[in-house]
C-alpha cells in the first residue's frame, strides 16, 4: 500500500514554472527552440510574452530576451533539472563566466509548492523575488503562482519591487508560434 502511494505520487503531474533567457545569436529563435525542446518534458500549458531586459550583476553584455513558461510534467525535480540542463547543453550553452552571455538559460523558478534546498537544486529559485525580468512574465501568465517560502504570489512580489530596478520591456510578437499544440 505504501508502495502504491509512492508510485501514484511519482506519476502525478507537477506544475513547473521555468524562466528562459538568451542574449547571444538569434535570441527569439533560441527561446522558441528551447520551448520546442521543453515540450518533450511534458505539456507546455502557457508561454508569456517575450521581454527585452537589461543584464543584471554582469552588466557588460548584450541585453536579454526572456520569457516564462508553465510546464505540466511528471518528472521529479532532479530529473527535471537534469533534462533542462541537457537541453541547454544540446543548444550550445557554455558556462564560461557566471551571469555572463549565453545562448540559452533555463531556470526552474517554482515547482508546485515544493521547497528544495540542495547543493545542485534550489526551489523556489533563490533570486526569484528580486528579479523583474522573471516576475514580469511570471505575473503575466500566473499572477497567483505562490512562492511557498515567502507566502506571496507573483503579482504581489512584482508590486513590491522597486520601480527603478532593471529595465524590462514587453516586445510585440506573433504568439502563434508559441501556442501549445496539446
Amino acid at each position: 500500500m505504501i508502495r502504491s502511494r509512492m508510485m501514484q505520487t511519482e506519476s502525478q503531474h507537477r506544475k513547473a514554472y521555468l524562466s528562459l533567457g538568451s542574449n547571444l545569436g538569434n535570441r527569439e529563435g533560441n527561446l522558441r527552440d528551447a520551448i520546442a525542446r521543453i515540450r518533450t518534458l511534458g505539456r507546455v500549458a502557457a508561454v508569456s510574452s517575450f521581454y527585452e531586459t537589461e543584464p543584471v550583476d554582469f552588466l557588460n553584455q548584450p541585453w536579454f530576451l526572456n520569457c516564462v513558461i508553465v510546464l505540466e510534467t511528471q518528472l521529479p525535480p532532479r530529473s527535471l533539472l537534469q533534462r533542462v540542463l541537457a537541453i541547454e547543453r544540446s543548444m550550445g550553452r557554455e558556462r564560461h563566466q557566471p551571469k555572463g552571455p549565453r545562448l540559452i538559460d533555463i531556470d526552474i523558478l517554482l515547482l508546485d509548492n515544493q521547497v528544495i534546498d540542495e547543493p545542485e537544486l534550489t526551489i523556489p529559485h533563490p533570486a526569484l523575488q528580486t528579479r523583474r525580468f522573471v516576475l514580469e512574465p511570471l505575473a503575466e501568465i500566473a499572477p497567483q503562482a505562490m512562492h511557498p517560502v515567502l507566502r506571496k504570489n507573483a503579482q504581489k512580489l512584482l508590486e513590491e519591487l522597486s520601480p527603478v530596478q532593471q529595465t524590462v520591456r514587453k516586445i510585440p510578437q506573433d504568439t502563434s508560434a508559441t501556442d501549445s499544440n496539446d
